[in-house]
Protein backbone atom coordinates (compact mmCIF):
# COMPACT_ATOMS: atom_id res chain seq x y z
CA UNK A 1 0.00 0.00 0.00
CA UNK A 2 1.37 3.95 -0.49
CA UNK A 3 3.16 5.52 2.42
CA UNK A 4 0.82 8.43 1.49
CA UNK A 5 -2.51 6.28 1.64
CA UNK A 6 -1.26 4.73 5.00
CA UNK A 7 -0.23 8.38 6.42
CA UNK A 8 -2.90 10.51 5.39
CA UNK A 9 -5.20 7.84 6.85
CA UNK A 10 -3.67 8.54 10.48
CA UNK A 11 -3.64 12.35 9.92
CA UNK A 12 -7.69 11.58 9.07
CA UNK A 13 -7.95 9.05 12.18
CA UNK A 14 -6.63 11.27 14.44
CA UNK A 15 -8.02 14.59 12.93
CA UNK A 16 -11.72 13.71 13.27
CA UNK A 17 -11.70 11.33 16.56
CA UNK A 18 -12.70 8.25 14.47
CA UNK A 19 -11.40 4.55 14.57
CA UNK A 20 -9.67 2.71 12.11
CA UNK A 21 -12.82 1.14 10.82
CA UNK A 22 -14.68 4.46 10.78
CA UNK A 23 -12.19 6.32 9.26
CA UNK A 24 -12.16 3.85 6.30
CA UNK A 25 -16.09 3.92 6.26
CA UNK A 26 -15.37 7.94 6.15
CA UNK A 27 -12.46 7.43 3.44
CA UNK A 28 -15.36 5.58 1.47
CA UNK A 29 -18.06 8.05 0.86
CA UNK A 30 -15.72 11.30 0.78
CA UNK A 31 -13.86 12.60 -2.18
CA UNK A 32 -12.08 15.45 -0.26
CA UNK A 33 -10.38 12.43 2.07
CA UNK A 34 -9.86 10.46 -1.36
CA UNK A 35 -7.57 13.21 -2.71
CA UNK A 36 -6.15 13.97 0.67
CA UNK A 37 -4.63 10.45 0.71
CA UNK A 38 -3.20 10.56 -3.18
CA UNK A 39 -6.08 9.06 -5.06
CA UNK A 40 -6.59 11.12 -8.48
CA UNK A 41 -10.15 9.45 -9.46
CA UNK A 42 -13.26 8.32 -6.86
CA UNK A 43 -12.73 4.89 -5.24
CA UNK A 44 -16.00 2.88 -4.35
CA UNK A 45 -13.83 0.01 -2.67
CA UNK A 46 -12.06 0.19 0.65
CA UNK A 47 -8.15 0.82 -0.18
CA UNK A 48 -7.06 -2.18 2.51
CA UNK A 49 -8.34 -3.94 5.74
CA UNK A 50 -8.75 -2.07 9.11
CA UNK A 51 -6.36 -4.22 10.66
CA UNK A 52 -3.68 -2.95 7.92
CA UNK A 53 -3.79 0.14 9.96
CA UNK A 54 -3.00 -1.30 13.36
CA UNK A 55 0.09 -3.44 11.63
CA UNK A 56 1.61 -0.25 10.00
CA UNK A 57 1.18 1.77 13.11
CA UNK A 58 2.90 -0.72 15.19
CA UNK A 59 5.81 -0.34 12.16
CA UNK A 60 6.39 3.32 12.66
CA UNK A 61 6.83 3.38 16.17
CA UNK A 62 7.52 6.63 18.53
CA UNK A 63 10.18 7.62 16.22
CA UNK A 64 7.89 7.51 12.76
CA UNK A 65 4.72 8.99 14.83
CA UNK A 66 6.99 12.18 15.89
CA UNK A 67 8.55 12.26 11.93
CA UNK A 68 4.25 12.71 11.34
CA UNK A 69 4.02 15.73 13.95
CA UNK A 70 7.23 17.31 12.68
CA UNK A 71 5.99 17.74 9.04
CA UNK A 72 2.49 19.50 10.52
CA UNK A 73 4.64 21.85 12.31
CA UNK A 74 6.99 22.30 8.89
CA UNK A 75 3.73 22.67 7.02
CA UNK A 76 2.64 25.38 9.20
CA UNK A 77 5.95 27.10 8.68
CA UNK A 78 6.12 27.07 5.20
CA UNK A 79 2.35 28.41 4.94
CA UNK A 80 3.55 31.30 7.39
CA UNK A 81 0.69 30.52 9.19
CA UNK A 82 3.59 30.74 12.35
CA UNK A 83 6.90 32.74 12.18
CA UNK A 84 9.76 31.28 13.55
CA UNK A 85 10.12 33.83 16.35
CA UNK A 86 6.43 32.36 17.56
CA UNK A 87 7.88 28.91 17.92
CA UNK A 88 10.62 30.23 21.05
CA UNK A 89 8.06 30.99 23.50
CA UNK A 90 6.07 27.66 24.22
CA UNK A 91 3.62 26.69 27.07
CA UNK A 92 4.18 23.09 28.76
CA UNK A 93 1.66 21.34 30.82
CA UNK A 94 1.13 17.40 31.63
CA UNK A 95 -2.55 15.40 31.75
CA UNK A 96 -2.94 11.92 32.12
CA UNK A 97 -3.99 10.12 29.45
CA UNK A 98 -6.16 7.12 30.80
CA UNK A 99 -5.88 3.74 29.16
CA UNK A 100 -8.88 2.04 28.40
CA UNK A 101 -10.04 -0.69 31.19
CA UNK A 102 -12.69 -0.75 33.80
CA UNK A 103 -12.28 0.45 36.94
CA UNK A 104 -10.17 -1.47 39.18
CA UNK A 105 -11.62 -3.19 42.12
CA UNK A 106 -10.17 -6.08 44.05
CA UNK A 107 -13.44 -8.31 43.55
CA UNK A 108 -13.54 -7.53 39.75
CA UNK A 109 -9.35 -7.93 39.13
CA UNK A 110 -9.75 -11.66 41.36
CA UNK A 111 -12.35 -12.80 39.43
CA UNK A 112 -10.58 -11.90 35.68
CA UNK A 113 -7.41 -13.68 37.10
CA UNK A 114 -9.63 -16.98 38.02
CA UNK A 115 -10.77 -16.65 34.94
CA UNK A 116 -8.27 -16.50 32.34
CA UNK A 117 -6.15 -18.76 34.38
CA UNK A 118 -8.86 -21.68 34.00
CA UNK A 119 -8.93 -20.54 30.10
CA UNK A 120 -5.19 -20.83 29.67
CA UNK A 121 -4.82 -23.85 31.50
CA UNK A 122 -7.31 -25.63 29.19
CA UNK A 123 -5.88 -24.01 26.24
CA UNK A 124 -2.28 -25.62 27.72
CA UNK A 125 -4.42 -29.20 28.03
CA UNK A 126 -3.91 -29.24 31.87
CA UNK A 127 -7.05 -30.89 33.84
CA UNK A 128 -7.99 -28.80 36.81
CA UNK A 129 -9.49 -30.00 39.95
CA UNK A 130 -11.84 -27.75 39.70
CA UNK A 131 -12.07 -24.31 37.67
CA UNK A 132 -14.78 -22.15 39.86
CA UNK A 133 -16.46 -21.41 36.78
CA UNK A 134 -19.59 -20.78 38.75
CA UNK A 135 -18.72 -19.77 42.18
CA UNK A 136 -16.21 -17.14 40.49
CA UNK A 137 -18.87 -14.96 38.57
CA UNK A 138 -21.46 -15.38 41.71
CA UNK A 139 -18.98 -14.10 44.17
CA UNK A 140 -18.07 -11.00 41.98
CA UNK A 141 -21.52 -9.89 42.20
CA UNK A 142 -21.85 -10.60 45.65
CA UNK A 143 -19.08 -8.36 46.26
CA UNK A 144 -20.33 -5.67 44.13
CA UNK A 145 -24.02 -5.67 46.22
CA UNK A 146 -21.77 -5.52 49.20
CA UNK A 147 -20.49 -2.45 48.24
CA UNK A 148 -22.91 -0.89 47.29
CA UNK A 149 -25.01 -1.49 50.64
CA UNK A 150 -21.69 -0.30 52.50
CA UNK A 151 -21.49 -3.67 54.02
CA UNK A 152 -17.85 -3.55 54.25
CA UNK A 153 -17.23 -6.74 56.54
CA UNK A 154 -19.12 -8.95 54.06
CA UNK A 155 -17.44 -7.76 51.13
CA UNK A 156 -14.03 -8.29 52.75
CA UNK A 157 -15.38 -11.73 53.47
CA UNK A 158 -16.29 -11.95 49.96
CA UNK A 159 -12.74 -10.85 48.67
CA UNK A 160 -10.68 -12.72 51.11
CA UNK A 161 -12.64 -16.16 50.02
CA UNK A 162 -11.92 -15.00 45.48
CA UNK A 163 -8.08 -14.85 46.93
CA UNK A 164 -8.13 -18.44 48.12
CA UNK A 165 -9.67 -19.75 44.98
CA UNK A 166 -7.19 -17.83 42.30
CA UNK A 167 -4.35 -19.48 45.23
CA UNK A 168 -5.72 -22.98 44.58
CA UNK A 169 -5.99 -22.54 40.83
CA UNK A 170 -2.33 -21.57 41.22
CA UNK A 171 -1.08 -24.17 42.84
CA UNK A 172 -2.97 -26.29 41.23
CA UNK A 173 -0.98 -25.68 37.85
CA UNK A 174 1.95 -25.87 39.77
CA UNK A 175 1.58 -29.31 40.28
CA UNK A 176 0.35 -30.41 37.17
CA UNK A 177 2.15 -29.05 34.72
CA UNK A 178 4.86 -29.81 32.72
CA UNK A 179 8.21 -27.71 32.24
CA UNK A 180 7.17 -26.82 28.79
CA UNK A 181 3.13 -25.84 29.81
CA UNK A 182 4.55 -23.73 32.54
CA UNK A 183 7.01 -22.02 30.52
CA UNK A 184 3.66 -20.83 28.27
CA UNK A 185 1.85 -20.05 31.78
CA UNK A 186 4.42 -18.21 33.09
CA UNK A 187 3.05 -14.46 32.17
CA UNK A 188 -0.35 -15.37 33.07
CA UNK A 189 0.64 -16.92 36.55
CA UNK A 190 3.03 -14.14 37.60
CA UNK A 191 -0.12 -11.11 37.18
CA UNK A 192 -2.25 -13.51 38.40
CA UNK A 193 0.37 -14.30 41.75
CA UNK A 194 0.44 -10.32 41.62
CA UNK A 195 -3.08 -9.97 41.88
CA UNK A 196 -3.02 -12.32 44.49
CA UNK A 197 -0.68 -11.06 46.61
CA UNK A 198 -1.25 -7.21 46.39
CA UNK A 199 -2.74 -5.08 49.72
CA UNK A 200 -3.91 -1.22 49.82
CA UNK A 201 -0.44 -0.24 50.53
CA UNK A 202 1.36 -2.38 48.08
CA UNK A 203 3.42 -0.76 45.43
CA UNK A 204 3.91 -1.40 41.92
CA UNK A 205 0.29 -2.43 41.94
CA UNK A 206 -1.48 -4.02 39.08
CA UNK A 207 -4.54 -2.18 37.67
CA UNK A 208 -5.42 -3.78 34.77
CA UNK A 209 -4.65 -7.89 33.84
CA UNK A 210 -4.17 -7.07 29.97
CA UNK A 211 -2.63 -3.68 30.64
CA UNK A 212 0.43 -4.55 33.40
CA UNK A 213 1.79 -0.90 32.04
CA UNK A 214 -1.37 0.86 33.53
CA UNK A 215 -0.11 3.32 36.67
CA UNK A 216 -2.54 5.11 39.24
CA UNK A 217 -2.09 8.70 38.97
CA UNK A 218 -3.73 11.81 41.39
CA UNK A 219 -3.85 15.36 39.57
CA UNK A 220 -5.98 17.18 42.19
CA UNK A 221 -9.17 16.60 40.46
CA UNK A 222 -12.49 16.95 43.10
CA UNK A 223 -14.36 15.25 40.57
CA UNK A 224 -11.88 12.44 39.97
CA UNK A 225 -9.10 12.48 42.40
CA UNK A 226 -7.45 9.28 40.53
CA UNK A 227 -6.84 8.55 36.88
CA UNK A 228 -5.45 5.09 35.43
CA UNK A 229 -3.03 5.70 32.69
CA UNK A 230 0.28 7.05 31.58
CA UNK A 231 1.36 11.14 31.95
CA UNK A 232 1.89 13.33 28.65
CA UNK A 233 3.01 16.23 28.32
CA UNK A 234 2.76 18.79 25.71
CA UNK A 235 4.55 22.09 24.68
CA UNK A 236 2.03 24.91 22.61
CA UNK A 237 2.81 27.80 21.56
CA UNK A 238 2.10 31.22 23.75
CA UNK A 239 0.87 32.71 21.08
CA UNK A 240 -1.36 30.36 18.25
CA UNK A 241 -1.85 27.37 20.04
CA UNK A 242 -0.25 24.76 17.47
CA UNK A 243 1.22 22.07 18.98
CA UNK A 244 5.07 21.12 18.94
CA UNK A 245 5.73 18.39 21.74
CA UNK A 246 4.12 15.76 23.22
CA UNK A 247 5.42 12.60 24.54
CA UNK A 248 4.50 10.21 27.33
CA UNK A 249 6.25 9.64 30.34
CA UNK A 250 5.56 6.11 32.39
CA UNK A 251 6.25 6.12 36.14
CA UNK A 252 4.65 8.97 36.69
CA UNK A 253 7.33 11.31 37.64
CA UNK A 254 7.25 14.84 39.00
CA UNK A 255 6.53 17.40 36.37
CA UNK A 256 9.35 19.01 36.96
CA UNK A 257 11.80 16.46 36.06
CA UNK A 258 9.74 16.01 32.56
CA UNK A 259 10.61 19.29 31.90
CA UNK A 260 14.46 19.11 29.93
CA UNK A 261 12.85 16.23 27.66
CA UNK A 262 9.95 17.94 26.23
CA UNK A 263 11.61 20.83 25.33
CA UNK A 264 14.63 19.04 24.07
CA UNK A 265 11.54 17.20 22.02
CA UNK A 266 10.48 20.27 21.19
CA UNK A 267 13.55 21.89 19.73
CA UNK A 268 14.23 18.93 17.24
CA UNK A 269 10.60 18.44 15.96
CA UNK A 270 10.52 22.93 15.44
CA UNK A 271 14.52 22.72 14.61
CA UNK A 272 14.22 25.94 16.48
CA UNK A 273 15.61 26.70 19.91
CA UNK A 274 13.26 27.45 22.29
CA UNK A 275 14.03 30.63 24.51
CA UNK A 276 11.53 30.90 27.04
CA UNK A 277 8.62 28.24 28.77
CA UNK A 278 5.85 29.06 30.72
CA UNK A 279 4.62 26.71 33.02
CA UNK A 280 2.49 25.83 36.30
CA UNK A 281 3.92 25.70 39.96
CA UNK A 282 4.03 22.19 39.38
CA UNK A 283 7.54 22.66 37.70
CA UNK A 284 8.98 24.24 40.44
CA UNK A 285 12.35 23.55 41.31
CA UNK A 286 13.62 23.04 38.12
CA UNK A 287 15.85 24.87 35.66
CA UNK A 288 17.25 23.89 31.95
CA UNK A 289 20.42 25.81 31.07
CA UNK A 290 19.88 28.79 28.28
CA UNK A 291 15.81 28.16 28.55
CA UNK A 292 13.93 30.97 30.77
CA UNK A 293 11.37 29.41 32.24
CA UNK A 294 8.87 31.26 33.79
CA UNK A 295 5.88 30.73 37.07
CA UNK A 296 4.13 32.11 39.26
CA UNK A 297 6.78 31.02 42.02
CA UNK A 298 8.92 34.28 42.31
CA UNK A 299 6.58 36.92 41.27
CA UNK A 300 8.95 39.45 42.97
CA UNK A 301 12.02 38.69 40.76
CA UNK A 302 9.80 38.61 37.42
CA UNK A 303 9.65 42.55 35.19
CA UNK A 304 5.88 43.47 33.98
CA UNK A 305 7.01 42.17 30.58
CA UNK A 306 7.28 38.59 32.11
CA UNK A 307 4.25 38.74 33.96
CA UNK A 308 2.67 39.97 31.00
CA UNK A 309 3.61 36.69 28.85
CA UNK A 310 2.98 34.48 31.47
CA UNK A 311 -0.42 35.26 31.37
CA UNK A 312 -0.27 33.27 28.06
CA UNK A 313 0.80 30.40 30.27
CA UNK A 314 -3.00 29.26 30.10
CA UNK A 315 -2.88 28.34 26.44
CA UNK A 316 -2.19 24.84 26.95
CA UNK A 317 -5.06 24.27 28.72
CA UNK A 318 -8.32 24.54 26.12
CA UNK A 319 -5.61 22.51 23.60
CA UNK A 320 -5.24 19.73 25.84
CA UNK A 321 -8.96 20.03 26.19
CA UNK A 322 -9.47 19.59 22.48
CA UNK A 323 -6.83 16.45 22.30
CA UNK A 324 -8.99 14.69 24.91
CA UNK A 325 -12.29 15.53 23.08
CA UNK A 326 -11.90 15.75 19.34
CA UNK A 327 -8.45 13.65 18.89
CA UNK A 328 -8.85 10.66 20.45
CA UNK A 329 -7.33 11.32 23.97
CA UNK A 330 -9.91 10.68 26.12
CA UNK A 331 -9.34 7.16 25.99
CA UNK A 332 -6.20 5.63 24.96
CA UNK A 333 -7.21 2.56 22.92
CA UNK A 334 -3.81 1.69 21.69
CA UNK A 335 -2.03 -1.88 22.95
CA UNK A 336 0.72 -1.54 25.45
CA UNK A 337 3.91 1.19 26.43
CA UNK A 338 4.05 1.58 22.66
CA UNK A 339 0.58 2.28 22.26
CA UNK A 340 0.77 4.96 25.23
CA UNK A 341 4.21 6.40 23.79
CA UNK A 342 2.40 6.53 20.34
CA UNK A 343 -0.78 8.22 21.18
CA UNK A 344 -0.46 11.52 21.99
CA UNK A 345 1.92 12.09 19.03
CA UNK A 346 -1.07 11.23 16.83
CA UNK A 347 -3.23 13.04 18.42
CA UNK A 348 -0.95 16.35 18.47
CA UNK A 349 -0.51 15.72 14.64
CA UNK A 350 -4.34 15.41 14.20
CA UNK A 351 -4.87 18.74 16.28
CA UNK A 352 -2.31 20.49 14.05
CA UNK A 353 -3.92 19.42 10.94
CA UNK A 354 -7.09 21.04 12.16
CA UNK A 355 -5.59 23.95 13.28
CA UNK A 356 -4.22 24.37 9.40
CA UNK A 357 -7.42 24.08 7.98
CA UNK A 358 -8.92 26.23 10.22
CA UNK A 359 -6.20 29.19 9.90
CA UNK A 360 -6.35 28.31 5.66
CA UNK A 361 -9.94 29.15 6.15
CA UNK A 362 -9.55 32.60 8.02
CA UNK A 363 -6.98 33.34 5.47
CA UNK A 364 -8.93 33.12 2.37
CA UNK A 365 -11.54 35.07 4.25
CA UNK A 366 -9.15 37.54 4.64
CA UNK A 367 -7.99 37.51 0.46
CA UNK A 368 -11.53 37.76 -0.12
CA UNK A 369 -12.84 40.41 1.61
CA UNK A 370 -9.26 42.30 0.55
CA UNK A 371 -10.09 41.91 -2.92
CA UNK A 372 -14.05 43.05 -2.24
CA UNK A 373 -12.70 46.28 -0.36
CA UNK A 374 -10.49 46.63 -3.59
CA UNK A 375 -12.97 46.30 -6.33
CA UNK A 376 -15.18 49.01 -4.04
CA UNK A 377 -12.75 51.57 -4.09
CA UNK A 378 -11.80 51.16 -7.99
CA UNK A 379 -16.18 51.72 -8.82
CA UNK A 380 -15.84 48.02 -10.01
CA UNK A 381 -19.10 45.84 -10.05
CA UNK A 382 -19.18 43.05 -7.09
CA UNK A 383 -20.64 39.77 -8.36
CA UNK A 384 -23.89 39.82 -6.26
CA UNK A 385 -22.44 36.04 -5.06
CA UNK A 386 -19.07 37.35 -4.02
CA UNK A 387 -21.12 40.36 -1.57
CA UNK A 388 -21.70 38.89 1.81
CA UNK A 389 -24.79 38.47 3.34
CA UNK A 390 -26.77 41.13 5.27
CA UNK A 391 -26.91 39.73 8.70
Amino acid sequence: LPVRMMVGLLYLKYAYNLSDDQVLERWLESPYMQYFTGEVYFQHELPCDPSSLTRWRNRLDEAGAEELLAQTIEAAKTLKAIRPRELRVVSIDTTVQEKNIAHPTDSRLLEVARAKLAERAAEAGIKLRQSYARTGPRLNRQAGRYAHARQYKRMRRVIKRQRTIVGRLLRDIDRKATPDQMADLAETMHRARRLKEQKTKSKNKLYAFHAPEVECISKGKARQPYEFGVKASFAVTAHKGLIVGARSFPGNPYDGDTLAEQLEQTAILTDTPVKTALVDLGYRGREVDGIRILHWGKPKRMSKAEKRLLKRRQAVEPSIGHLKADHRMRRNFLKGALGDAMNPILAAAGFNIRWLMRWLVVFWRWILSGMLRLLDQRGSVVPSILKPAAT
